[in-house]
């Protein structure tokens, strides 16, 4: 239970810096946050499926996962918005 908690607060934090990345400007911050607290879920999912682990929880190896996780998120919702 702990390590969803972990993981979306690392993806408040991710959903920001993705939205940056990914548009330079993001979504909206309610929108950019939802997102990337999906994304990161999803990404500590496939990393797990790769056969990664993530020993600690706010690392710079788990940040860099979640923010990939909210990038793919992100890119998912740029196409299914068509903007």
């Amino acid at each position: 239970m702990l390590n969803w908690i972990i993981w979306i607060l690392l993806g408040i934090l991710a959903g920001f810096v993705a939205g940056k990345l990914f548009s330079g400007k993001g979504h909206g911050l309610i929108v950019n946050l939802i997102l990337g607290i999906c994304g990161s879920l999803l990404g500590g999912w496939l990393f797990s499926l790769l056969g990664g682990h993530v020993n600690d929880a706010f690392s710079l190896k788990a940040f860099l996962v979640a923010v990939g996780g909210a990038v793919i998120i992100l890119f998912i919702f740029k196409l299914l918005r068509g903007k």
